[in-house]
């Protein structure tokens, strides 16, 4: 069809849509009960912010319609795709998806506690790590009082497992 035919509106670029956070080609979608409840609590946002958007400026209007769609296109697929897995059923004694783990960085150095998580719960200011993330695949299967050799910044550090923890007994 000649470009003479075809209205300008139709030429607009598309909006940019952020990406969620990446999970691995194949990997199971794990998510928390607490991160689940927080998949279907922003899908709940997002719906109550498009049905809010403003009418008056139909381009603008659009724009935003189109932004929110996006956004609740790849969130529906990672709540379709998720796999609750409930902390209680989790081995206690093991370092699993959903430990609160207590960590020793160091031959006696710091000490630090974190979460493994789904990566759409990820948060590292939180103490919330990604199953996927380094440090958390290399800690998990271990138990209490085990150490693992890591790679941080070109050093190579001993991280030993102080306390395991899950659900409402987690610090």
């Amino acid at each position: 069809m000649s470009r003479g035919f075809v209205k300008e509106s139709d030429q607009e670029e598309l909006p940019l849509i952020p990406p969620r956070a990446p999970l691995p080609a194949g990997a199971t979608n794990y998510v928390t009960p607490a991160g689940f409840a927080a998949l279907e609590q922003e899908r709940a946002e997002l719906e109550a912010e498009k049905a809010a958007l403003p009418t008056a400026n139909e381009e603008e209007h659009r724009r935003a319609t189109m932004v929110i769609d996006g956004k609740l296109a790849l969130l529906n697929q990672r709540i379709l795709s998720a796999r609750i897995l409930r902390l209680e059923n989790q081995p206690q004694e093991e370092v699993r998806f959903g430990a609160t783990v207590r960590l020793r960085m160091g031959n006696g150095g710091k000490e630090q506690t974190f979460q493994i998580v789904g990566v759409d719960e990820a948060n590292i200011k939180a103490g919330k790590l990604a199953f996927t993330s380094p440090l958390a695949k290399v800690i998990t299967g271990l138990w209490v009082n085990e150490s693992v050799d890591f790679r941080m910044g070109g050093a190579v550090k001993k991280l030993q497992v102080l306390d395991i923890t899950y659900g409402s007994n987690a610090s």
